[in-house]
């Protein structure tokens, strides 16, 4: 009987297209699915979020969002609402959205340039990090500041755990911080990388999480455990993106090599690979379907040089 790792690899032998949608005037930094996979998001350097729906394989632009003062260098969706989405930018705000009614629902400043955010599991808080390494903790209802903690160290990327009552953050020094939440006491610090530990991403399914490096490597860590079981090292890069798959199978990372990895979570087994003209900055898979949604860092030589900014969908079926 054929493996899951046979099985998968030839499934992306005959789903391997890649499908690019011209989204913006400048690069994206950031794609995300919403939780139906009805619709994804990009952010980009031009100030601009766009909504793409999902329509028999091809993504169409549904709308672009407006409003922010400067690069859009994060976003997420609500984890269980469909059509609210949040973005952080430099201009030192966070926004949060409502793709049907294409508006602003409100505008929370912050204390300093915003690099990164996310939602909690039960999307009653949103945190948000800036660039001088202070985490705020935004209440959905009031839109208000309900926490602050000012780090020493250099915090590069945040995530809860999938119960949310755990609060993770990797360092510029190699390590993954993790505090109790709400309480926001330090409970382990992992030593994880000789180097910068860039991002986190955890499975769907609660077994595993993931954080990429400065050293090139991915490392695979048992939740409950809080122990490393294996690490990916295809990559020469940096790793600075991570997508785990909707069934927790499928692990996608990318970097500024010219590949996407694609590896079976179990084993560490290449399953294939996305070539790229250029670095990957994001990578997200769709929430139910093995769909990637990756964006590049696309430089478009027009008549004025001027940059462009594409989402690229993978898992496309090949013509037949």
């Amino acid at each position: 009987m054929a493996t899951y790792l046979e099985n998968t690899r030839k499934y992306f032998q005959s789903n391997n297209r890649v499908r690019e949608s011209q989204a913006h005037s400048a690069k994206v930094h950031s794609v995300a699915w919403n939780c139906d996979g009805r619709r994804l998001a990009s952010g980009s350097f031009d100030k601009t979020v766009n909504v793409f729906m999902l329509e028999r394989d091809r993504l169409v632009k549904d709308l672009t969002f407006r409003g922010h003062g400067d690069s859009v260098d994060q976003l997420c969706w609500h984890p269980k609402h469909p059509d609210h989405l949040v973005t952080a930018s430099g201009d030192k705000t966070v926004r949060i959205w409502d793709a049907r009614t294409n508006k602003s629902v409100a505008t929370v400043n912050t204390k300093g340039e915003n690099i990164n955010i996310c939602w909690s599991p039960d999307g009653s808080t949103i945190a948000v990090g800036n660039k001088d390494d202070l985490i705020t903790f935004i209440d959905i209802r009031s839109h208000r500041s309900k926490a602050e903690e000012q780090f020493k160290f250099e915090v590069n990327e945040i995530s809860w755990n999938n119960e949310g009552d755990l609060f993770f953050l990797t360092s510029g020094q190699g390590s993954i911080h993790i505090l109790s939440y709400p309480e926001l006491k330090l409970q382990y610090s992992l030593t994880a990388h000789p180097a910068n530990c860039i991002c986190i991403e955890f499975d769907p399914v609660g077994k595993y999480f993931a954080t990429g490096s400065a050293d090139a490597l991915v490392s695979l860590w048992d939740t409950s455990e809080l122990v490393c079981v294996r690490t990916f090292s295809r990559l020469d890069w940096p790793v600075r993106t991570l997508s785990f798959s909707h069934d927790g199978c499928l692990l996608a990372s990318a970097s500024e090599d010219l590949v996407i990895d694609i590896a079976e979570v179990e084993s560490g087994e290449k399953v294939t690979e996305i070539a790229c003209e250029s670095p990957t900055f994001t990578v997200a898979w769709h929430p139910k379907r093995y769909l990637l949604a990756f964006a590049c860092d696309d430089k478009y030589e027009g008549h004025r040089g001027d940059e462009r900014g594409s989402v690229k969908v993978f898992g496309i079926p090949s013509d037949p």
